[in-house]
């Protein structure tokens, strides 16, 4: 565990060294020619009673969404199979839902994770609050890793969400670790926070132990409908400051750029790889808002020399 004042003396470190600091970690633990391509399905859109200020995907907020049910698994399976033989290495499943049910959904949410599972990728499902015994009946499934993210500070939760506290995300990532998953949890950069609460969620992830093997940081994408809309993006020195400190904080963690790549140019986004990024999602979305596709993720990699995570070769 890391004190707000030591993170802060990372965060705050002239930039250059910054990166140096970061950089160096990275290659400590990792290829930094390297990156990972994850994908990320929406299995179920929209209707979520949860009043998430950021997320279109809420009832309360008129966004326009298309609301979608639970998708036919034969069509997500042929999804993952797309996924792999394109390069991504996890699945990743995201429902709207406030919480898991012992139904008939979660049965098919189930055979979903089978049949990843079979493709050899790893699973990864971000379902909403559970417990320990629905955990573990996805860990037998095949599932890999559960996502369930902090999004911000403890002091500043309360401003974006009301419907869920902050404790019951940690009983859910409690359950999570019971029941033998790995963690994937992260947090959204531009939501209105200060730096200093932006400290103290990275701080909130030191605490856990073992620390969340995937960590994935997102720059707010701002929704028309949402409360969160008119907000303005993050400068993107403070957002790599992010990407870097928790390189340093967290050395064997995947560190994900998650949401709001289209709004970073290829640079910001070269700069948050050598900071320690080793992980992304790709595709034409990244559950309902847009992401910058396959081919151009393909051509940045190919432009930096870098490669997909296991393939043989430079892209």
């Amino acid at each position: 565990m890391r004190s707000t004042d030591e993170i802060r003396a990372i965060h705050d470190l002239p930039f250059p060294e910054l990166l140096y600091q970061a950089a160096t970690v990275h290659r400590r633990h990792w290829n930094p020619v390297e990156m990972q391509f994850c994908t990320l399905d929406s299995i179920k859109t929209g209707a979520c009673p949860e009043d998430c200020a950021y997320c279109p995907q809420s009832a309360r907020y008129a966004t326009g969404l298309k609301v979608e049910p639970l998708k036919d698994v034969e069509a997500v399976l042929e999804g993952a199979r797309t996924a792999k033989a394109h390069g991504s290495t996890r699945y990743c499943m995201g429902a709207a839902w406030r919480e898991v049910k012992d139904d008939a959904n979660f049965e098919a949410v189930l055979r979903m994770v089978r049949g990843v599972a079979d493709l050899g990728m790893e699973v990864c499902v971000t379902l909403g609050m559970l417990d320990a015994p629905q955990a573990r009946r996805l860990k037998a499934a095949g599932c890999t890793v559960y996502n369930h993210n902090l999004d911000t500070s403890r002091d500043f939760y309360e401003e974006i969400i009301s419907t869920r506290k902050f404790e019951d995300r940690l009983r859910t990532i409690g359950a999570v670790r019971e029941a033998g998953l790995e963690v994937c949890c992260g947090g959204i950069v531009g939501m209105g926070e200060s730096v200093e609460q932006r400290l103290h969620f990275l701080q909130e992830l030191t605490e856990m132990d073992p620390p969340p093997e995937s960590i994935p940081i997102n720059h707010l994408v701002p929704v028309p409908g949402t409360p969160l809309a008119e907000l303005p993006p993050v400068p993107p020195v403070e957002f790599i400051r992010m990407i870097a400190t928790a390189r340093i904080l967290f050395p064997r963690s995947r560190i994900r750029l998650s949401a709001g790549r289209t709004a970073m140019s290829e640079e910001m986004q070269a700069l948050a790889f050598f900071a320690g990024a080793n992980s992304l999602f790709t595709g034409e979305r990244l559950l309902t808002t847009p992401n910058p596709g396959e081919d151009r993720d393909r051509w940045l990699l190919g432009a930096l020399g870098m490669r997909i995570e296991g393939s043989p070769a430079a892209v």
